[in-house]
C-alpha cells in the first residue's frame, strides 16, 4: 500500500508512466535524516500540486512546454526512516529509470543525492560536474555523530569519486559551520560562492562573471552535469517552506537567471530537495520548487528541439 503522503498527482498533469518520453520527473518522499524539522516527504506532492497552475506549461522564456515530452513516474516506494535501507532501495528503482530518461527527482531531504550520484556514476562510467545550489555545504564529515545524512552527502560524494572535485560549485552557502567544513569544497579545488558573494548581483550583467565561471568550470573536463537544488538556497522571503531556513539568502530571479542562461550546459539530470510544505506560507516554497523544474525541463526540450 502506498504511503498516505505520496502523491497521486501528475507533475503538469503530464501522462503517467509512459516509457517513450525522453524525460520523466520521479518522486523520493524520504525525509528520515533531517536535522531539524521534519516533512521533506511531503515535498513531491506539493511541488506536483503547485505545477497544476502552470496550465499548458509554456515557457516564457524559452517559448516551449515540456508537456509533450515528459512522464511522471510518481513517488519510489521505500523505507521511511532507515537512511541505508533508502539507498539500497533506491539502487534497485532508478537504474532502469535512468536508462531510459533525462530524469527530474522530486525530495525528499538532500540525503537522496548520494545514492543518485552514485546511480549516475556507476551508468557514465564516469564522475559527474556539479551545479549545487545550497545554503548549507553539506561537507560534514559526520552526521550528528551518525556516519551519514543530509549534511554529509558533498564529502561523501567527492571521498567516493563520484563526482569531480575541480567541477563541483556551490552556490548560495551561508549557514554556520566550521571553516574546514565551509571551505572544503574550495579546497578539494571546486568554487564557492557564498550568498555573500551573492549580495547585489541580479541583473545578467551583474552575474555575468558566475556564468562565466559556471560555464567554464561545469564543460572543462567533457563529464555529464549534474543539478542539485536544494530549496533553502533561497532566503525565506521567497522560501520559508523548508527544514532548515537560513536568512540572507538568495532571491529566485537570479536562480531563474542562472538556470535559464545555463540550459545548453551537457546535463544529465536534476533534484530538487528540501521542500517542506507544513512550514510554507501562500505555497511560496512548493510554487518556487515547480517553476525551478519546469524552467530546467523547458531549457532541456528547447535545447532538444533545436
Amino acid at each position: 500500500m502506498p504511503y498516505a503522503y505520496q502523491s497521486s498527482q501528475t507533475f503538469l498533469a503530464i501522462p503517467h508512466g509512459v516509457t517513450d518520453k525522453p524525460f520523466a520527473v520521479v518522486g523520493i518522499p524520504y525525509d528520515g535524516a533531517v536535522t531539524n524539522r521534519p516533512g521533506a516527504r511531503f515535498g513531491p506532492s506539493a511541488i506536483r500540486q503547485a505545477s497544476q497552475m502552470l496550465c499548458d506549461g509554456t515557457h516564457p522564456y524559452f517559448d516551449v512546454s515540456p508537456f509533450d515530452e515528459v512522464t511522471d513516474y510518481g513517488d519510489l516506494m521505500m523505507p521511511n526512516t532507515s537512511i541505508e535501507g533508502m539507498r539500497v532501495s533506491l539502487a534497485a528503482q532508478i537504474p532502469d529509470i535512468i536508462a531510459k530518461h533525462h530524469v527530474c527527482w522530486l525530495g525528499g531531504d538532500h540525503s537522496i543525492t548520494l545514492g543518485l550520484l552514485r546511480a549516475y556514476r556507476a551508468h557514465y562510467q564516469k564522475p559527474l560536474a556539479v551545479l549545487h545550489f545550497d545554503a548549507h555545504c553539506d561537507t560534514w564529515d559526520t552526521h550528528f555523530d551518525e556516519p551519514s545524512g543530509h549534511g554529509t552527502w558533498v564529502y561523501e560524494a567527492i571521498q567516493e569519486g563520484l563526482v569531480d572535485a575541480e567541477s563541483f560549485i556551490q552556490i548560495g552557502i551561508r549557514s554556520a559551520g566550521v571553516r574546514e567544513a565551509r571551505d572544503y569544497v574550495k579546497e578539494q579545488g571546486g568554487v564557492i560562492y557564498t550568498a555573500r558573494d551573492m549580495r547585489g548581483l541580479e541583473t545578467l550583467g551583474e552575474l555575468s562573471e558566475v556564468l562565466s565561471v559556471i560555464r567554464a568550470r561545469l564543460t572543462a573536463k567533457g563529464l555529464p552535469v549534474y543539478l542539485t537544488v536544494d530549496i533553502d538556497h533561497l532566503d525565506p522571503a521567497f522560501a520559508p517552506g523548508t527544514g532548515t531556513p537560513e536568512p540572507a539568502g538568495m532571491t529566485t530571479n537570479q536562480t531563474f537567471t542562472i538556470l535559464e542562461q545555463t540550459h545548453d550546459l551537457p546535463w544529465v539530470s536534476m533534484d530538487c530537495v528540501e521542500v517542506a510544505p507544513a512550514y510554507d506560507h501562500a505555497e511560496l516554497t512548493s510554487n518556487a520548487a515547480a517553476q525551478i523544474v519546469w524552467t530546467y525541463l523547458s531549457g532541456q526540450v528547447a535545447k532538444l528541439a533545436k
